[in-house]
């Protein structure tokens, strides 16, 4: 889809609203989806990534009857606004820089404070809701709502409930929740619900309308934290209740890397086969420090369909950080693992070590030395927090094998091998 409006790209019923209004600068995230006109939309950003001013187009477009959502020229007159308070609803999706009244070029709507609602001179009207009275919308009914920052929302389930009773009125009642995620039980819902269509935009998508340098100051702060990939790229990150690791514990173990180490290895765990459809090669190196800590250095973990290809990744890598050996399990391909990267590189030192326990039992001791602050990561390395995040004594709760956790783990075991050797619960396998 083009990311511009003429007159030659739009239906022809269309052309006359459209052309000079917002959709001639829109990004292609903020309307995708010109034929499919989602009844029910979800979409997830970064704190400026432009949700508030796609929200405050929304309702502009439905109530002139302009919007690529809906029907052409059909207009919607009974709209509800919600927000966390009604302050929120009215200092930011009204009156805000990117608000309603803000965005409207022609047809500017009638703030009425006292009664709680914008009136537009063909008749629509836009009612103001809280979320810290859900009862509030018990008897209004609608054609169309926009919910704004649901994450946040106090009484978030109960108000959305009441809410889908009133949408109630038109031949397709349409709604728009736009929000920064949080594992809120309403955001996992509405992320679950195949009835919304998701959408999920980036702070940097948006950085031609962000202060200069705002973006580079958050990025080198939060880049790759899980408050950045939150806050920033709008990614609804949550822990596993029974899982090793927690997003906590990774966050209070990140350092700098240290000037010297002691030692260096790169421990792979390659897939059982070498179809296009395996599991990735884990690959992840690691270093111990003067102190006897163990610094995870690096995460190359790789998808390759032929084994020449993961072997060339982990040689590569071995070399790069000048490492000590290659730690290889070899319960899957046996003398084959090491005969392939010998191929590569016949001089490199390869260690073959063999699984005897499952992989819970031989994580669990080196989650351990991590509560113990005897493992620290020298960077971040999102794929790899959050396998170990959602790593559960019945693997990953997506059913792929735990690629990279399995590579740390034998990285950190070789490290620090008396430490991890034994794992805290009893193996009864």
């Amino acid at each position: 889809m083009q990311s511009g409006w003429s007159r030659e790209n739009v239906p022809p019923n269309w052309a006359e609203p459209v052309c000079g209004e917002w959709f001639g600068s829109a990004r292609p995230l903020q309307y995708p989806l010109l034929f499919e006109r989602p009844v029910s939309w979800f979409v997830s950003g970064g704190r400026g990534a432009g949700k508030t001013r796609l929200g405050a187009e929304w309702v502009n477009g439905l109530v002139h009857g302009f919007s690529p959502f809906t029907e052409p020229r059909r207009k919607y007159g009974h709209i509800a606004l919600v927000g966390e308070t009604l302050g929120d609803v009215r200092e930011v999706m009204v009156e805000g820089v990117s608000g309603i009244l803000a965005i409207s070029r022609r047809g500017r709507p009638c703030l009425q404070t006292g009664r709680r609602r914008l009136v537009w001179d063909n008749g629509a009207v836009a009612q103001f809701f809280s979320s810290e009275d859900p009862e509030s919308l018990r008897g209004p009914q609608f054609d169309a709502a926009w919910c704004d920052e649901a994450a946040k929302w106090k009484n978030a389930e109960a108000c959305f409930d009441m809410l889908q009773f009133g949408l109630r009125l038109g031949e397709r009642p349409r709604q728009l929740v736009t929000s920064t995620p949080k594992p809120t039980p309403l955001i996992k819902r509405l992320m679950a619900d195949p009835d919304f269509v998701k959408t999920r935009m980036r702070t940097a998508d948006n950085a031609a309308n962000l202060a200069r340098g705002f973006l580079k100051a958050v990025r080198s702060r939060y880049g790759g934290t899980r408050l950045g990939r939150q806050e920033l790229d709008g990614e609804l990150i949550e822990d596993r209740e029974d899982a090793l690791w927690s997003r906590d514990m990774i966050e209070e173990v990140q350092t700098a890397r240290p000037a010297e180490l002691r030692r260096i290895v790169v421990a792979v765990d390659p897939p059982a086969s070498s179809l296009k459809t395996s599991d990735a090669c884990g690959i992840v190196a690691a270093g111990l420090d003067r102190d006897g800590t163990a610094i995870v250095l690096a995460d190359a973990t790789i998808r390759a369909a032929r084994p020449q290809e993961w072997a060339n990744a982990a040689v590569g890598l071995f070399h790069r950080l000048e490492a000590d050996c290659l730690v290889v399990e070899i319960n899957q391909g046996g003398d084959m693992v090491g005969a392939v990267i010998a191929t590569v590189d016949p001089e490199v030192p390869v260690k073959p070590v063999r699984a005897r326990r499952g992989k819970w039992l031989r994580a669990e001791p080196v989650a351990a030395l991590y509560e113990q602050r005897k493992v620290r990561h020298a960077a971040r390395f999102p794929e790899l927090e959050d396998e170990m995040c959602d790593f559960g004594p019945n693997g990953l709760s997506n059913g792929r094998s735990p690629d990279r956790v399995d590579a740390l783990v034998w990285a950190i075991t070789e490290l620090l091998p008396k430490s991890a050797a034994r794992p805290r619960i009893r193996d009864f396998g």
